[in-house]
């Protein structure tokens, strides 16, 4: 599974894509009272070098979370994580099952860190691998750890991350997901997260790929 990610890590490299952020927070009743969202254009230089473009101005009505810069880390290397090769030493799997997920049958792991170094935004949950291919089809889990001093409480939701076959040959995510209830000291704090990957487009390429 993790060479099958490190492939698919490259092909996706060879590509530019948008991605569409929007962080809700949501009073007693699930109504939303105040909402984060901004979209991006990512692209990829011939080096593999990660350069961002803001498209228009981001929108920032939250009135009560504040987002960190641990949050714009998970957005962007955990919701999307890869699990390949070079990565796979931060974790230890063990097997959970066998499931049929989003018409694919599928192994289910269960990852979790072995440990977390100081600085590290890591993945803890599970993941359903193709049986056929070893691609990953769905992640289901938590960016950890859970950030808690005396003085600051900066706490992440659980999530669930969909891909899709985009190129013919190589899961991509799509969509993320999450709705989650943080308990912060001074209460319990909903939050609907959502992003969305689309727009795959490889470089020098005329069309653009769309999830099939």
């Amino acid at each position: 599974m993790a060479h099958r990610e490190s492939e698919t890590e490259a092909e996706r490299n060879e590509y530019m894509y948008r991605q569409t952020v929007t962080i809700e927070e949501l009073d007693g009743r699930g109504a939303a009272r105040g909402e984060y969202k901004e979209v991006r254009d990512i692209t990829f230089s011939p080096e593999h070098e990660r350069s961002e473009e803001t498209v228009g101005r981001a929108a920032y009505s939250l009135k009560y979370l504040k987002l960190t810069d641990e949050d714009f880390r998970d957005i962007r290397d955990i919701q999307p994580m890869v699990l390949s090769e070079d990565r796979l030493w931060n974790y230890e799997t063990r097997f959970r099952g066998e499931e049929r997920m989003d018409d694919v049958d599928c192994w289910v792991l269960q990852v979790r860190p072995r440990q977390i170094l100081q600085g590290q935004r890591l993945f803890d949950g599970l993941v359903w691998v193709d049986k056929k291919n070893y691609d990953i089809v769905r992640m289901e889990g938590q960016a950890v750890p859970q950030i808690l001093t005396t003085k600051t409480e900066n706490l992440f939701p659980r999530f669930t991350t969909i891909r899709k076959p985009v190129d013919g040959k190589h899961w991509f995510p799509t969509y993320t997901y999450a709705d989650d209830t943080l308990p912060f000291r001074s209460g319990p704090q909903r939050i609907r997260l959502r992003i969305a990957y689309s727009n795959y487009r490889r470089f020098g390429a005329e069309s653009i790929f769309k999830p099939q």
